[in-house]
């Protein structure tokens, strides 16, 4: 899981360079659309052996992860990456803090929050909409542990990976057909998407589908409490984006209520069936 999410968010890095040429939304669509087609030549389903139950699980993943990294492509065009990060990452960690509705848990929820203003800094003139975008996407990160380990837990291998990342594609695919023309005479811009797709669907979700194959959602949720650190860390030497010491607080706060809440969890004894 830890290698996946550091592949999304150098990738996600690396694509803010084709904001300007062709814009996020069409960016975030071409991304499945390459990403899909990788997947599907790899995986080759075999959807007609397919149950009700495992295309309602596929369909769910992708539309909860075409939301998702939509919003989180506005969200990066307008604020800093680790701030984007640290704000998404509120949705799995909520899923997994009220979860159980312990004292404790809500101590680490208002830490988390507490950090997320530090971060944000709303008085420091922080892009409102950018803040707003990333609060989607973490809404869309939230579902997207739930759908995840459901289609990990249905389908074999990577083809419910596959389909779910089609059906992204297919949602997203009005977005980028305006730009198809500017792919088509930059092809230096198409092949950096690409590799953008490798990085993050291919390579990104599959490990992360391993991992939550595996992971119960609560605690595949806090699993993630590093993210914004990593995004502060990669913003900083991909994009050269500065740290203040506001920054450095919430960053600090949100991974500490995310461990926290993992290791509460784990000190959890199992409840027999």
């Amino acid at each position: 899981m830890i290698l996946g999410a550091a592949s999304i968010q150098i990738s996600a890095a690396l694509v803010t360079k084709v904001f300007d040429q062709v814009g996020p939304s069409a960016t975030s669509a071409f991304r499945f659309l390459f990403g899909a087609a990788m997947l599907l030549l790899a995986t080759r389903p075999k959807i007609r052996t397919m149950t009700k139950q495992q295309w309602w699980a596929v369909l769910a993943l992708g539309l909860s992860v075409a939301f998702m990294n939509q919003c989180f492509y506005q969200s990066v065009a307008r604020i800093p990456l680790g701030t984007a990060v640290s704000i998404e990452y509120l949705g799995p960690f909520l899923v997994s803090a009220l979860g159980k509705r312990s004292f404790k848990h809500l101590v680490f929820v208002a830490l988390a929050a507490l950090g997320v203003v530090f971060i944000a800094h709303p008085s420091g003139g922080a892009n409102l909409t950018g803040v707003l975008f990333a609060a989607g996407s973490g809404l869309g990160w939230a579902a997207y542990v739930i759908a995840a380990h459901r289609v990990g837990g249905q389908a074999s291998g990577f083809s419910g990976l596959a389909l779910s990342m089609t059906v992204g594609a297919l949602v997203t695919l009005p977005m980028s057909i305006g730009s198809a023309s500017v792919l088509v005479a930059h092809p230096a811009l198409a092949l950096r998407i690409a590799i953008v797709a490798l990085m993050s669907i291919v390579v990104g979700f599959s490990f992360e589908m391993q991992a939550l194959r595996r992971l119960k959602p609560s605690t595949a949720g806090v699993l993630f409490a590093l993210d914004p650190a990593t995004a502060f860390v990669i913003g900083l030497i991909i994009l050269s984006q500065s740290i203040s010491p506001a920054d450095l607080i919430g960053m600090v706060f949100v991974v500490i209520a995310g461990i926290g809440v993992t290791l509460d969890a784990a000190s959890q004894p199992a409840q027999s069936a």
